[in-house]
C-alpha cells in the first residue's frame, strides 16, 4: 500500500487527503505530469468549470486545502484528472477548487438538503445540458451536500467536546527535489 513519500517507476507518491482520507497523488517527475485523482476537482473540457466532489464519508476541508498547497508545491507542468481529462493551466485549476470549497462547503452549513441540491443543480445547468449531465454523473448533487453535512456535523461534535475536528496533520510544504512526507502515524 502506497501512504505517500514513496516513488515507484518515476512516480513520486505524495499523501494529499481532503476528499479521502486515504488519498494520494502521484507526480511523474520526468513528465511533470501530476495524477491528482479527486483532490484536484472534476471538470469537462474544453469548459474550465471546475467543482469539488464532496461525497461521504471522509470529506476534511482543511486537508482538502492543505493537499491543494502540496500539489502546488510539487509544481507539476500538467494535472491529470479522473474525471475528466488534463490541464496545463495548473494555478488556475487548483484555484477553481479552492473556489468551490470555499463557496459550497459554506452552502452547505447554510442551506438544507433540498434547497442545496436544487442550486447545485442549477449551477450546472448554466455550463449547458451536456456538461451538466457530465457533471451530475460524476459528482451527484446530493453526494457532494451529504459528505459537506457530514463534515459539518463532525464540526459541530468536535467544537461541543473541546476536541480537534480532524487528527491535525500539517501537510508542510515541499521543499526542493526527494522531499517526501510521511503519512499521518508513519
Amino acid at each position: 500500500m502506497l501512504t505517500g513519500g514513496e516513488t515507484v517507476e518515476g512516480f513520486r507518491v505524495e499523501y494529499a487527503p481532503g476528499h479521502a482520507s486515504h488519498h494520494v497523488v502521484y507526480l511523474h517527475e520526468s513528465t511533470g505530469e501530476c495524477f491528482v485523482g479527486d483532490v484536484g476537482g472534476v471538470r469537462v473540457p474544453p469548459n474550465d468549470f471546475t467543482l469539488a466532489p464532496t461525497p461521504p464519508p471522509d470529506i476534511d476541508l482543511e486537508r482538502w486545502r492543505a493537499s491543494l498547497d502540496l500539489v502546488e508545491s510539487l509544481r507539476p507542468e500538467r494535472l491529470c484528472l479522473t474525471h475528466f481529462g488534463s490541464t496545463d493551466k495548473v494555478g488556475a485549476q487548483l484555484d477553481r477548487v479552492r473556489e468551490w470549497l470555499s463557496i459550497w462547503g459554506e452552502r452547505a452549513r447554510e442551506l438544507d438538503r433540498d434547497a442545496f441540491v436544487a442550486a447545485i443543480e442549477e449551477r450546472f445547468g448554466e455550463e449547458g445540458e451536456e456538461v451538466a449531465l457530465r457533471l451530475s454523473q460524476a459528482a451527484p448533487a446530493d453526494q457532494l451536500y451529504l459528505g459537506l453535512e457530514r463534515y459539518w456535523a463532525k464540526a459541530r461534535r468536535t467544537r461541543r467536546g473541546g476536541g480537534s475536528l480532524s487528527a491535525t496533520v500539517e501537510l508542510p510544504r515541499v521543499e526542493g527535489p526527494g522531499a517526501g512526507w510521511a503519512m499521518p502515524g508513519g
